[in-house]
Formats: C-alpha cells, sequence, structure tokens
C-alpha cells in the first residue's frame, strides 16, 4: 500500500504538523490566501518517519527581501545571500546583514558571501537598507 505524507512546517523554532494536510506521494499542496504568518520550512514526512523536500517559504509586504536557498545548505558550501529592494537596481547600494538579531556584515554590494558554510552559520538572517527598512527574518539552514 501507498505511504499518507504530512506536510509539516518549521517557523519561530517550532514544529508543527498540520494533520488536515494529508496527501499522498506526487500531489501539491496550494495555500490559499498567503499571509506573512504562512512564513516558514515545509517538508513532508511520511507516516514511518521519512523526510522529504524541505523547502524554505518566506511570504513578505514590504520593499526590502532577503534573497536565499530554499533548500538547506550543505555543509562546507558556499552560500550567498542578496538583498533586495523591490522593484530597484539596489546592488551598489550599502546594506547591512544580521544572524539572529546581530550584525555579521555590512555591503556596498548588496550581498552577503560565506564561502564554507559550518553547521554554526545556522539561524535566523535578515538585511537593511538605510533608509529603505528591513527583510524578514529567513531561516537558513544547514545540514
Amino acid at each position: 500500500s501507498s505511504k499518507r505524507w504530512t506536510v509539516r512546517r518549521y517557523m519561530q523554532k517550532i514544529v508543527a504538523k498540520c494533520s488536515q494536510w494529508e496527501l499522498s506521494l506526487g500531489s501539491t499542496y496550494n495555500i490559499s490566501f498567503l499571509s506573512i504568518s504562512d512564513t516558514g520550512v515545509y517538508w513532508c514526512e511520511s507516516e514511518t518517519g521519512e523526510n522529504i523536500n524541505p523547502v524554505n517559504i518566506t511570504v513578505h509586504d514590504g520593499d526590502v527581501i532577503l534573497e536565499s536557498p530554499v533548500h538547506p545548505v550543505p555543509e562546507g558550501h558556499p552560500l550567498t545571500l542578496r538583498c533586495l529592494i523591490r522593484n530597484t537596481n539596489s546592488s551598489n547600494l550599502r546594506s547591512v546583514f544580521y544572524k539572529d538579531g546581530s550584525v555579521v556584515q555590512n555591503q556596498n554590494t548588496g550581498e552577503m558571501f560565506i564561502h564554507k558554510v559550518l553547521k554554526s552559520d545556522e539561524g535566523f538572517y535578515c538585511c537593511k537598507y538605510p533608509k529603505r527598512g528591513n527583510s524578514t527574518n529567513i531561516w537558513i539552514s544547514v545540514r
């Protein structure tokens, strides 16, 4: 018989089982009427505990957006985060990147680059453009 799959969601350090979202393998799940509170890491889990396909979904309605990978970053691989301003070329503006609320980099390129990601790099990231605002917090997962 085929396995039953449940969509799970990780947000703000809480794992939620979304029991109303039981699916068969290969099906899709649609979220209607998206809101900022739907932001999180989502994945499918089988009834036997098998996990597949985690994705980071961020819903944001502001002007400053942090572009990040949707999948967990393998330890030792590079990571690039881009701070974007909606409908603007932001590549030459000064941006500030934060991890877990603390400044980690100031850049004039709008990009933050980590050459070899460590498990300790996992956390919530955001970026800020002075006078334009902050992005939402994005969870970066390292595997």
